[in-house]
């Protein structure tokens, strides 16, 4: 698979983490969402039981849409707002292929994008 399918992948589970385990969810509230099943069967995760119906499944995957749609389009704002940096690091990356914090944080002010905080 590739980084950006495996990135999907795994914020996809953490959302649908967020919203059925930890209740964090503006739509459907402060619930827990799904029964564990603690039997663990060899190289398979622990699974769960749907303890909610068609609705409430329907209602998890628009919201888990809704906030990837969100962080999309977040990122996607930053890195329009900060690209003269973005460009900047990528091009150091490219030559030296790691930064130290310090040179990050050197090109980060350079390009007047980020403020220096003393």
């Amino acid at each position: 698979s590739t980084g950006a399918q495996n990135d999907l992948e795994r914020s996809t589970k953490i959302i649908r983490k967020m919203i059925m385990e930890y209740g964090m969810s503006e739509n459907l509230g402060l619930l827990t969402l799904g029964r564990k099943q603690e039997t663990v069967f060899l190289g398979r995760d622990l699974t769960q039981d749907r303890n909610y119906g068609e609705e409430v499944a329907t209602a998890i995957d628009k919201e888990v849409r809704h906030i990837v749609d969100q962080c999309y389009h977040k990122a996607k704002e930053l890195l329009e707002k900060h690209n003269k940096t973005l460009h900047l690091v990528a091009q150091k990356l490219m030559e030296k292929e790691t930064l130290e914090a310090k040179e990050f944080k050197d090109l980060m002010e350079q390009t007047g994008e980020v403020e220096h905080k003393g």
